[in-house]
Formats: structure tokens, sequence, C-alpha cells
């Protein structure tokens, strides 16, 4: 159960990190850095293609989505195991099944 929990932390620190990756780019060339490499001579001297921005944008939207998706998958296999500890908590022979409709 603590792993599932880890996983999903892991997950939605990942979301957070690639929602802020531009933000991070940008502050760091606000800065009079080279954007972690993106633009080598600094935001004066950057050259690049007019594809640049809407390929970086569909793969952190795609990165997004795969995170996302990872995530409710997380979220479902923990529902399950809950479910599963639920039921062997509410053993036929302790009854209260029946009470709860699940008999």
């Amino acid at each position: 159960m603590t792993s599932i929990r880890i996983l999903v932390i892991g997950i939605i620190v990942g979301i957070v990190a690639a929602a802020l990756l531009p933000l991070i780019v940008l502050l760091d060339l606000a800065g009079g850095g080279d954007g972690f490499g993106l633009c080598t001579g600094g935001i004066g001297a950057c050259h690049t293609s007019y594809f640049d921005g809407p390929e970086l944008l569909a793969v952190l939207g795609l990165v997004l989505f795969l995170l996302l998706v990872a995530l409710r998958a997380a979220l479902h296999v923990r529902s399950i195991a809950e479910q599963r500890r639920d039921d062997d908590a509410l053993d036929p022979s302790v009854g209260g099944r029946e009470r709860l409709g699940r008999g």
C-alpha cells in the first residue's frame, strides 16, 4: 500500500515539474542565463525555428497527458487494493456483509 502512495506522490511531483519547466527556463533566460541550453548565447542571440515553440508545447502536453494517465491508473490500483483489504476484513464468518450491501 505504501509503494502505491510513493508512486502517486512521484507522479504528482513529475506533473508539477513538467508544468513548471517552461517557467523555470524563462526565468533563467530573463536572468541572463542560457535557458538550460536552449539559447547558448543568451536571449539576445537566440535564434530558433518557428516550429520549436509548438514542438515544445506538444511534447510537454504529451508528457502531462501520460503522467495524468499514470496517476489515474495508480489511483485505480490503490482503490482496488483498498477494496480487497475491506473485503478481507469483512470475512463471512464475522458477519456484517448483509448490512453493507456486499452479501
